[in-house]
C-alpha cells in the first residue's frame, strides 16, 4: 500500500497510524496510547461531530489540560473539516467568553471539572451549542440549554460511521489566540498548508525523527507546546505528556522513567533546573536535544544547561505565534555566536528593515521581516491589525510578516534579538532594549530571574526599573546589581530601581509577565 502523502494537518495522524500501528503514540498519566488507538479515538469523535451538524470551517474550541484527550480532541477536530483553537486552562471566564464570541465557535470540548467557569462564560451571543465533556459527566447547564456529551462515551461508541468532509490545503486549520496590545486576544489564522510546512521544516532543523521521545511540558493552548504534539505524530514518534512543570521532583522522575530525547522549555524552567543543578547535581544524558523560545535564553544559562543535559544539542531559537517560528541557532555555533538566535528556519527568508522602510547594513538595528509559507493568513476578523504586520513584499501580491522586534544582524547573517518594538524603553533621548540589561543582570551567579520594564517619568521620558529574584539558598542586594550594570553599561542604561522579589510573576505559558509587573509597581502601596 503506497504511502498517504500529506497535504493536511490531520493527514499526520493516518500516515504515522499506518506506518506504526501498534507504536506508543502517548504516554499520558502513566497510560501508553498507541497510534492505532489514537487514530480510531479522534475519528470517532469526528463522526460524532460531523453528525451533529459540525460543518467544514467551523471552530471548534478545546479547553483541556494537557493530557491524551486533548490530542484526540484536536486532531478529531482536522479529520471532521473544523478549525480547533486550543484555550488554557486558567481562562477566566470573561475572556473565555471574548474568544468563543470572536471565534464563532460552535463546540466546547473540556472537563468536567471546569464546568462552572464554562457556564459563567456562556451568554445568549455565544454560538456554542454543544459541550463534550471528559470526566464525569455533567447533565445540564444552568447557564442556557445545551446538548453535553461524554467524551468517553463517544470514543467507545463503535456504530458510529460517517464520511468526513474533504479539505484542502488552503482551508483553515487552526485559530491560535495570543495577547494583543489592545488588551483582548487576537486569533491568529493557520492554514494546512502553513502548519505542515511549519511541522517539516522544524523537524528537518532539529534533525529529529521516528525513534525521538519527545517531553510535553507546555500548555498545548501555547503554540510551542502544541508544536511539540504536531512534530511527534508528523513523524511517528512518542509524545511524553506532562500537566507542566510545578512539581519539578515528579518530571524529573518522568525523565528518567521515560527517557526523553527531546526537551523544549522556557528560561524560567530552565532557571529551575540550574537551581536544582547546582543543590543536587541531577543531570539527564537521555536528552539529546534541547530546545529554548517564548523568551532569550540568556546566554549565561549555557553552561548550566550543558551540565543538565550533557549529551545534548542545545538549540537557541526565537519565534512568533504570527508564523511559529522564525529562526535558529545551529548547537555547534552556540559558543562561538553567543546571544544569536541564528538564521531563517529551513524553506523561508528573514532581512532587516529601518522605521522607514529602508535596508539595514550589518552590525545596524533594524525590525525583522519573515517571508515564507509558514506566514499567517491574518488576524480573525481583525483587518486593521493585520495590516499593521503583514506587508507589501517585493513580489506582486506577496504579504510579509512585519514582526515589529528590533534585531541586529551581523555580517555572517546571524540574528542577535534587541527587544520587541513595544518593550524598547526611551529615556533620556535614547533607546534601551531591556534585553541588553537583562543580560547583565544575569551574569550574577545569585540571579535566578530577572526582568526590566520601563516606567513614565516625567523627566526622563521613562525610567528603567529592574525586578530580580535569585536562587534558593542565596541572597544579593540591591547595590551589587547596580555596580554590576555601572560597570557594563552606559549610564543611560543603568535601572533607576531594583526590586528584589521572592519570585517574578508568570504568564499562562510560563513566561516572566511584564504587564503584571508595570501594574505591581504603579499600585498604590
Amino acid at each position: 500500500m503506497p504511502e498517504i502523502p500529506q497535504r493536511t494537518f490531520g493527514e499526520a495522524l493516518l500516515r504515522s497510524a499506518l506506518r506504526f500501528p501498534e507504536k506508543t503514540a502517548i504516554i499520558s498519566r502513566g497510560k501508553e496510547y498507541s497510534y492505532e488507538e489514537f487514530l480510531v479515538a479522534a475519528e470517532r469523535l469526528a463522526c460524532h461531530l460531523v453528525t451533529q451538524g459540525v460543518k467544514r470551517g467551523d471552530r471548534v474550541a478545546i479547553m483541556m489540560h494537557n493530557s491524551w484527550q486533548t490530542a484526540v480532541s484536536i486532531y478529531a477536530t482536522s479529520l471532521a473539516g473544523a478549525v480547533f483553537l486550543a484555550i488554557n486552562v486558567q481562562t477566566k471566564a470573561g475572556k473565555l467568553n471574548y474568544i468563543l464570541n470572536d471565534s464563532g465557535a460552535v463546540v466546547l470540548l473540556s472537563e468536567s471539572i471546569l464546568i462552572e467557569e464554562i457556564e459563567a462564560a456562556l451568554s445568549p451571543r455565544t454560538m456554542v451549542n454543544m459541550l463534550i465533556l471528559t470526566g464525569e459527566k455533567v447533565k445540564k447547564s444552568h447557564a442556557r440549554s445545551l446538548n453535553i456529551y461524554s467524551f468517553e462515551q463517544i470514543i467507545d461508541n463503535r456504530s458510529i460511521v460517517f464520511p468526513l468532509p474533504k479539505v484542502i490545503p488552503n482551508d483553515l486549520a487552526a485559530l491560535i489566540y495570543t495577547s494583543g496590545s489592545t488588551g483582548f486576544p487576537k486569533g491568529v489564522m493557520m492554514t494546512h498548508q502553513s502548519m505542515v510546512f511549519t511541522s517539516w521544516s522544524l523537524i528537518e532543523y532539529l534533525r529529529l525523527d521516528a525513534e525521538d521521545r519527545i517531553m510535553l511540558l507546555l500548555p498545548l493552548a501555547f503554540d510551542y507546546g502544541l508544536y511539540q504534539l504536531i512534530m511527534s505524530v508528523t513523524l511517528g514518534a512518542t509524545l511524553i505528556v506532562e500537566l507542566s512543570f510545578t512539581f519539578q521532583a515528579s518530571i524529573y522522575e518522568s525523565i528518567r522513567k521515560n527517557l526523553p530525547t527531546v526537551f523544549p522549555g522556557v528560561p524560567t524552567i530552565y532557571a529551575m533546573m540550574i537551581a536544582s543543578n547546582k543543590e543536587s547535581g541531577i543531570t539527564f544524558p537521555c536528552v539529546r536535544r534541547v530546545t529554548n523560545t517564548a523568551a532569550a535564553l540568556p546566554r549565561e544559562f549555557i553552561p548550566g544547561l550543558k551540565k543538565i543535559f550533557p549529551e545534548a544539542l542545545i538549540f537557541p531559537m526565537y519565534g512568533l505565534t504570527e508564523c511559529k517560528r522564525v529562526c535558529y541557532l545551529e548547537p555547534e555555533l552556540v559558543d562561538s555566536k553567543p546571544g544569536s538566535v541564528g538564521k531563517a528556519i529551513p524553506g523561508t527568508e528573514v532581512y532587516l528593515l529601518s522605521p522607514d522602510g529602508a535596508p539595514v547594513p550589518a552590525g545596524q538595528r533594524g525590525i525583522l521581516h519573515v517571508r515564507g509559507p509558514h506566514v499567517m493568513l491574518g488576524y480573525w476578523h481583525q483587518e486593521e491589525l493585520t495590516g499593521q504586520m503583514l506587508k507589501s513584499g517585493e513580489l506582486p501580491g506577496e504579504r510579509v510578516l512585519c514582526t515589529n522586534d528590533w534585531f541586529i544582524m551581523d555580517e555572517d547573517g546571524f540574528l542577535y534579538f534587541q527587544g520587541r518594538n513595544d518593550d524598547i524603553i526611551k529615556t533620556r533621548g535614547e533607546k534601551v532594549s531591556p534585553l541588553e540589561v537583562e543580560n547583565v543582570i544575569y551574569q550574577l551567579d545569585e540571579v535566578r530571574e530577572a526582568a526590566v520594564i520601563g516606567i513614565p517619568d516625567e523627566l526622563l521620558g521613562e525610567s528603567i526599573v529592574a525586578f530580580v529574584s535569585v536562587y534558593p539558598g542565596m541572597t544579593i542586594n540591591e547595590g551589587k546589581v547596580f555596580k554590576a550594570c555601572q560597570e557594563q553599561l552606559e549610564l543611560f542604561m543603568v535601572p533607576s530601581v531594583v526590586h528584589l522579589q521572592n519570585e517574578l510573576p508568570k504568564s499562562a505559558n510560563g513566561k516572566i509577565d511584564k504587564r503584571a509587573l508595570k501594574t505591581i509597581y504603579s499600585s498604590p502601596v
